[in-house]
């Protein structure tokens, strides 16, 4: 019996897919075999030696020590795609927000309507509300998508679906990712021309949206240097992650008008006030839909890799499944120069960073401190 442990409250039906007769559940457990997480801090994690995967339900996994963990043959997951739909639809929306001044429209209303509460009984309110809208809306007119060029800075399973619901709108849209994958620069032929450089992309965007992973190579992708690069007054979107953008050099183009609007998704002390910016309470992703594929996905890679050593959408050891064909499996994780080869009725290996996983299955029970002997073994487990 496997015990899984939550650290954030996860989706019913995704722990209703691990099998009862293989899986527990057990929030108090000390030292669990699994864990599925979506935003707790685990920085500080301490993993027991039971741990075998950390599964995390959603696509960011900037708070799991995925490189610590994997030193430890520790496998983390994540669960790219199951939230590209809400996190698109909350794109769409963020660059209406940027267009229309919707927001700063619903505050005006609600100054007008402190004054309509004020006014003496048996004032005709609703004269006086309908001339207040009329003579005050034409200040928070503002342009249509339709027409526009999009730049979008990544073409994931997210900039993909945003590109298609763009290009729908009738926007322009260019893209750029040095790690497209093949098969979505075909689906997006006829969408979405895709650039070579962000260079080629900021001079022509109207709107630019982020839709890249957080790293050292993508911190601050916006700031003073890029923002120089654009159309004086370009709106832009950051529903990815708040340290794409470089927020001090963010303040500093909205007040001088280098950047139109900025809607961002991830409010900080700065954002949460700055001027001619939206900060939103990170809602890309919190939708019911969202948080059931999420769970789904993360429990069915627990199940997949604990009950057949099979690693799906692993995030810092190598990807690799194998149809089981004996009685025993054996999953070796080691480093990538480790020499493995060991004779069995079926043996594959993969390599990806810097590590090496094999899947070897036998028809007797294997010599488990054999393989653990293996120089530059890490961790071996053996299933049944």
């Amino acid at each position: 019996m496997y015990t899984v442990k939550t650290l954030n409250k996860i989706a019913k039906i995704g722990m209703e897919r691990l099998d009862t007769n293989y899986f527990e559940l057990d929030d108090g457990c000390a030292d669990p075999d699994a864990i599925i997480v979506r935003s707790a801090d685990m920085s500080g994690f301490a993993p027991g030696a039971s741990l075998a995967c950390v599964a995390r339900a959603g696509a960011g996994y900037n708070n799991i020590p995925v490189e610590r963990l994997a030193t430890k043959g520790i496998v983390a997951f994540n669960t790219p795609g199951a939230n590209a739909n809400a996190v698109k639809e909350m794109t769409i929306c963020a660059l209406l927000l940027a267009s229309r001044n919707i927001t700063g429209s619903m505050q005006w209303l609600a100054t007008i309507a402190g004054q309509a509460a004020m006014m003496p009984p048996f004032t005709n309110k609703d004269e006086f509300i309908s001339n207040a809208v009329e003579g005050g809306k034409s200040t928070f007119k503002g342009p249509e998508l339709y027409g526009k060029t999009l730049g979008l800075l990544g073409l994931g399973h997210v900039g993909a679906k945003v590109a298609k619901a763009a290009h729908d709108l009738g926007m322009t849209v260019v893209g750029y990712d040095p790690f497209v994958s093949e098969e979505t620069a075909a689906e997006l032929k006829g969408i979405c021309e895709i650039v070579d450089n962000s260079d080629d992309l900021y001079p022509r965007a109207d709107y630019i949206s982020l839709h890249l992973p957080y790293n050292n190579d993508t911190r601050h992708t916006i700031r003073k240097d890029s923002i120089k690069k654009m159309k004086r007054g370009v709106r832009i979107v950051n529903i990815a992650r708040g340290e794409l953008v470089d927020d001090e050099d963010m303040e500093y183009a909205l007040a001088m008008g280098y950047v139109g609007r900025y809607v961002t998704d991830f409010p900080n002390g700065k954002t949460i006030t700055m001027e001619g910016a939206i900060a939103l309470p990170h809602l890309g992703a919190s939708t019911p839909e969202s948080e059931d594929n999420c769970a789904i996905m993360a429990a069915d890679q627990i199940s997949e890799y604990m009950l057949r050593g099979n690693i799906i959408n692993s995030v810092n050891l190598p990807n690799i499944k194998m149809e089981r064909t004996g009685k025993y499996r054996a999953v070796v994780i080691a480093k990538d120069s480790a020499d493995i080869s060991v004779k069995g009725v079926a043996y594959s290996e993969k390599i990806n960073f810097g590590y090496k996983v094999a899947l070897i299955d036998f028809d007797d029970a294997p010599d488990e401190a054999a393989l653990k002997a293996i120089n530059g073994v890490i961790r071996v487990r053996v299933i049944s």
